[in-house]
């Protein structure tokens, strides 16, 4: 079985990369793709020795710097990628990969981390944050788009199977390809992470500071209590808000290196996380702390939290991206801080260990090929 993997982009290590990791464990002698490849020296460990295929686009004008703004042309350059020597193509896909093209005796499963969000039912929202929700910009972008659905759309048919890393990610997919898919959960490094029982007095939040994390709004939200603790780690565009509407109860720390974040997520009365994500990473590292998550009841935290009605409660939920639902869903935890226990949050982490999505992924993987091959046969 002779496996490619190909990658949306290689730029940093986040959560698409740590399953682009996993699935490495997985096939150790497949291939990777990637539109690019500008990962760091220090960044780019888990690739190992294997050298990355790319397209066009690696070789464009600044594209290090802005290979996104190529976006158009990705749709293209994911096609020109040859993978015809391949028997089985996995795809891990949040923008263009799920794009390649294979032929009749090729297995496609793709990974879908997420269907193209800003292509899709985030359109509105990324225009906005983008500052091109009007003008005449703003229209050719919306024209670019509108050709991306349609040619993402299409090319969902070219996929074999289609693998979702959550359920709200699934019925997205169902809603614009209109395709069943499995439900293999990302994996989760919970070994990373100790417990510690023995908490300070503040809480934590701790995310790429970009708009659509909320994190001004959990600032805001302590504002409305000044008599608890908030502590912010993350770095990006909204760095500076953050930092204009903190109050005297709120410390911005910036980025802070892996050792600090594990320390203060530890140390932490509960997490904070008001973002809707497709699943969530950081919120079962916390639970892997011990540390309850107090989270929007949205997209894919509905499914790694227990909330104060399960058996076993690992933190609490908010209905609403405001400062007063935030607000009240902290004084909530507060007044239910006995019934949540910390070894719970720990075992309800180790559900999503990376063990659990290694041994899944390669279930589907095989259980599809045997199917395949003898599809194959069949028809000769």
């Amino acid at each position: 079985m002779k496996v490619a993997i190909i990658h949306d982009w290689l730029v940093t290590y986040a959560g698409a990369e740590r399953v682009l990791e996993q699935l490495l464990v997985c096939f150790p002698n497949a291939d990777v793709f990637s539109l690019v490849d500008f990962l760091s020296d220090t960044q780019r460990g888990f690739i190992g020795k294997r050298q990355v295929n790319t397209s066009v686009i690696q070789k464009m004008p600044f594209a290090r710097k802005w290979y996104r703004y190529y976006f158009p042309l990705m749709p293209l350059a994911i096609e020109q990628m040859d993978l015809s020597s391949y028997d089985v193509i996995i795809s891990n896909s949040h923008a263009f990969a799920k794009g390649v093209i294979v032929g009749p005796d090729q297995l496609h499963i793709s990974y879908v981390n997420s269907p193209i969000r800003y292509a899709w039912d985030l359109q509105h929202e990324y225009l906005s944050q983008s500052g091109l929700n009007r003008g005449m910009l703003s229209w050719i972008v919306r024209l670019l788009l509108h050709k991306i659905r349609l040619w993402d759309s299409r090319t969902a048919n070219g996929v074999d199977i289609l693998v979702a890393n959550s359920k709200f990610v699934a019925r997205r997919i169902r809603k614009v390809y209109r395709r069943e898919s499995a439900v293999v959960y990302p994996p989760v490094d919970v070994g990373a992470f100790s417990i510690k029982s023995k908490k300070d007095d503040y809480y934590v939040t701790a995310s790429r500071l970009v708009p659509y994390k909320r994190v001004p709004t959990i600032i805001e939200a302590f504002s409305l209590m000044r008599n608890k603790r908030l502590i912010v780690i993350g770095d990006g565009p909204d760095l500076h808000r953050c930092k204009s509407i903190a109050g005297s109860s709120v410390e911005i720390l910036g980025w802070q290196s892996d050792e600090v974040l594990r320390e203060k997520i530890r140390s932490a009365r509960a997490f904070i996380f008001a973002a809707e994500e497709d699943f969530g990473i950081s919120p079962l590292e916390a639970q892997a702390c011990g540390t309850p998550v107090i989270g929007y009841k949205r997209g894919g935290l509905a499914e790694t939290i227990m909330g104060l009605d399960a058996v076993r409660p690992t933190g609490v939920f908010f209905e609403a991206q405001t400062p007063s639902a935030i607000a009240s869903a902290v004084n909530e935890f507060e007044s239910n801080i006995d019934s949540i226990n910390f070894d719970d949050c720990r075992s309800n982490a180790l559900r999503f260990a990376p063990e659990r999505f290694r041994k899944e992924i390669v279930e589907i993987v095989e259980c599809e090929f045997g199917k395949h091959v003898g599809q194959i046969r069949g028809k000769v």
